[in-house]
């Protein structure tokens, strides 16, 4: 999520509760388009209140690997690779350097751990642990990358 961290909350908090009620009315999971579509329409309608953007990303029955950015306006576009945040803004040329496709588990752990350190090292307002999410067919998995553990690309 970007922008106010309040915003961000309350529609994170009602997009929960809609998908909830959709899985029991579908009898299954959301659909990663569904989820990026709940905030979408969340931040479309509050657009004029609202100062929230969100990154959906996962893995379904139907597309498998996808992911969405919803923009501060309610934007939705399906991207191969996103970034977001006050940090995002300093690694552009990063990520626009190293994405491939197909990466492995360990590159793309890689990569998201580099692009973090490089934004956490000019952001002051980012910072101290990297969390990265594993998304694939056999579920979620979350890993933890202390600060003194994070590659040091400068002198911070």
């Amino acid at each position: 999520m970007a922008g106010s961290l309040a915003d961000a909350q309350a529609v994170t908090k009602a997009a929960k509760t809609h998908l909830s009620f959709h899985s029991v009315q579908m009898e299954s999971p959301p659909l990663v388009m569904a989820a990026a579509s709940v905030l979408k329409e969340l931040c479309y309608k509050n657009k004029d209140e609202l100062q929230a953007g969100f990154i959906t990303a996962g893995w379904d029955m139907k597309k498998g690997p996808q992911v969405y950015i919803v923009s501060l306006g309610g934007m939705l576009i399906s991207q191969p690779v996103t970034i977001g945040g006050s940090g995002s803004t300093f690694i552009y040329g990063y990520v626009d350097a190293k994405y491939k496709p197909n990466m492995t588990r360990e590159e793309c752990l890689q990569f998201a751990t580099n692009a973090l350190a490089l934004a956490m090292g000019r952001d002051n307002v980012s910072g101290g642990v990297a969390h990265l999410v594993v998304i694939t067919k056999k579920g979620v998995e979350h890993v933890v990358v202390p600060g003194n553990k994070l590659p040091r690309f400068h002198d911070e």
